[in-house]
């Protein structure tokens, strides 16, 4: 999924940490050199819980 806010050590701590905590996900990694958020889920993940995440923190 690509965050185009992505632009610091800090957002990248943030939104592994907001999005870590979604029911169903199980890791979530930010690069900050492609903005982009890497998740590994459980099938019943609701994408629009991780996008809602994503959009608290930046």
């Amino acid at each position: 999924m690509q965050v185009s806010d992505i632009t610091c050590g800090h957002c990248k701590a943030a939104i592994e940490e907001t999005v870590g905590r979604v029911p169903g996900v199980t890791a979530a990694s930010v690069d900050v050199a492609t903005t982009s958020v890497h998740v590994q889920r459980t099938p019943d993940m609701d994408l629009g819980a991780v996008e809602a995440a994503i959009v608290e923190v930046a």
